[in-house]
């Protein structure tokens, strides 16, 4: 056997002083091979501008990038790498990549007020009568922006002397500098390059310094491997939007928008956009989703149902069915109810539409659920009250005292074995789904297309599977090889290796070969419900699934159960029932 690679951790690595200057530039000549056929003409004028800059200049228009928020004030700036920060500000003002503060940035108010502290605010805030003193900032931030017009509070900021530590003065290339609030410009154009660069809103340029730091390692690739996520100008424009949408819909219930002023929003939306491209589509299914499920909670149901009309993606039909038959559409109810039936996405659906056919049919009694009855029917175990918060590890012990060995596993050794088994078919540049090199999973990953795109691959790979060596042998090579690697599935542990060979030397290649490619087809929803234990002795490996007295079974752990069944594994539900410690009956005379 070879031996493991090393577990220590890697010593700690210093970026150099401009390692975000390294990074940006990257990530522009990156965007700009892949994309430079869809990129618009501001866009190429921003990078043109960009590199025509100082160093100075470029790297403190990066740290600005860098930043939440598009307002800074520059006597907060203190970055020691940067020789000349007020000639850097001269320059980018010059430039036109900052601005001053104006009245013309009415629409960024809350953001412009909240540079500054309650304390600054009422030195700087216009003579009232009103005492300032006993408001928390929020509520001075309100008061303020509801009381003056945005041109008197700048001309405020701006009127202050810099000698008491608030003034607001002109850019000018001098050490000795006043204050000024700037605005940073082309935030879209560099919003699009790194949204063409890592494909969605919420990776950012940190993942740079979380891998050079040795906190996360990626697969290699060739230079030449990496394709675009975005096939045109519109699938890139259509996903951003959406993106976009999304980010705006949180912020409106963190606004306290009324839910109702929301619908419209988003129907009125909807009804303004073409049909979206292949690549915006997981994303504004989702979107559909969420919404209609905020509806339903703020009780609006008809709002709700005409939302999830959008899609037929999980979890729509069933939250349909459900709105349906709660207001009195019964005959739609049950026609939608029998397509769910007829082809259900997850287990899920599958047993919901059996369990809501049954209420319906037997209205007048009460009708319990596949889970429950499957879950009531099951063993169960007395296990000592002192692990009511951590059942798994009872009945752990309970096995282990009746000599056999446990362990806690649930869904992790699965999700290894997949990942190790198909490692280079995950990541097989030939799919087309890698797109940068810090991306951790395919971009097809949890898409029907994964399986669709590699079906004679992982069909290929399981005919391999030809005895349990040869898959003991698949996943210690594979182990050893990418140890460390960033990969969805493998959670990297000491004991992986150990428990994905005890499965492979339990289970025959058959069984293997069925849970692995009932994995591949549907990787969203099987890679989660399995078994909560792994126990075995010298008569074979058995499965566990442990239920405290107020748990419940899901939907997807009854279908690993009767998945496993059917190929012969050993899988069962355990019924934990609480043992009480016994009264001491040891009295003290009295």
């Amino acid at each position: 056997m070879e031996s493991i690679p090393s577990r220590e951790p890697a010593a700690p690595t210093e970026l150099p002083p401009k390692y975000y200057l390294d990074y940006f530039q990257f990530l522009v000549t990156f965007v700009e091979r892949l994309y430079g056929d869809i990129l618009n003409s501001d866009e190429k004028e921003f990078i043109r501008g960009f590199r025509a800059l100082s160093e100075d200049a470029q790297c403190l228009f990066v740290r600005f990038s860098n930043r939440r928020g598009l307002f800074f004030r520059t006597s907060k700036l203190k970055y020691n790498e940067i020789e000349d920060i007020p000639a850097a500000l001269y320059e980018l003002e010059d430039k036109g990549f900052i601005k001053e503060l104006s009245a013309q940035h009415e629409s960024y108010a809350l953001e412009i007020l909240n540079l500054f502290t309650k304390e600054e605010w009422i030195k700087l805030a216009p003579p009232t009568e009103l005492s300032l003193k006993p408001l928390k900032k929020p509520d001075l931030i309100r008061y303020l922006n509801h009381t003056y017009t945005f041109g008197l509070l700048v001309d405020q900021i701006n009127s202050v002397n810099a000698s008491d530590g608030l003034g607001v003065g002109r850019l000018k290339p001098s050490d000795a500098f006043t204050e000024t609030v700037i605005k940073v410009g082309f935030e879209v154009e560099v919003m699009m390059l790194k949204f063409l660069f890592f494909g969605n809103r919420y990776a950012d340029m940190t993942e740079f310094v979380v891998r050079d730091l040795g906190k996360v390692n990626f697969e290699r690739y060739r230079d030449d491997a990496y394709t675009a996520r975005f096939p045109t100008r519109q699938d890139a424009e259509d996903k951003l939007m959406v993106s976009l949408m999304a980010e705006q819909f949180y912020e409106m219930q963190e606004a306290t928008t009324p839910p109702e002023e929301i619908f419209d929003w988003f129907m009125n939306w909807q009804a303004s956009i073409h049909t979206l491209g292949e690549v915006a589509q997981p994303g504004y299914i989702k979107l559909i989703n969420r919404i209609g499920v905020y509806l339903e909670r703020q009780k609006l149901p008809e709002q709700a149902l005409t939302v999830y009309q959008l899609t037929d993606h999980i979890p729509s039909r069933e939250r349909r069915v459900r709105l349906l038959h709660r207001m009195g559409y019964l005959e739609e109810a049950i026609a939608l109810c029998e397509a769910i039936a007829q082809d259900p996405q997850n287990a899920d659906e599958r047993f919901f539409a059996l369990d809501f056919q049954e209420k319906i049919a037997n209205a007048k009694k009460r009708v319990k659920k596949s889970v429950t009855r499957f879950l009531q029917d099951s063993e169960s175990v007395q296990i000592s009250i002192d692990f009511k918060y951590r059942v798994e590890q009872g009945v752990v012990e309970y096995f282990i005292n009746n000599g056999r060995v446990a362990v806690h596993a649930e869904n992790y050794p699965w999700r290894g074995l997949f990942g190790l088994i198909f490692w280079d078919i995950i990541y097989d540049t030939n799919v087309q789904a890698i797109h940068h090199p810090l991306q951790r999973m395919p971009s097809d990953f949890y898409q029907p297309d994964f399986y669709r795109k590699r079906v004679a691959q992982i069909r290929q790979r399981l005919s391999e599977l030809e005895t349990s060596e040869k898959v003991a042998e698949i996943l210690e090579s594979t182990f050893i090889e990418k140890f460390g690697i960033a990969n969805v599935l493998v959670d990297w542990n000491e004991v992986l290796l150990e428990l994905v060979k005890l499965m492979a030397l339990n289970l025959t290649p058959m069984q293997l070969r069925a849970i692995l490619l009932e994995m591949a087809t549907n990787l969203r929803e099987n890679t989660r419900g399995f078994p909560d234990l792994m126990v075995w002795d010298e008569k074979g490996l058995e499965l566990i699934e442990v239920k405290s007295p107020t748990d419940h079974l899901s939907s997807q752990q009854l279908h690993w159960m009767h998945f496993m069944a059917d190929l012969g594994v050993k899988a069962r539900v355990l019924r934990v029932e609480w043992e009480m410690p016994t009264a001491s009956t040891n009295h003290q005379a009295i």
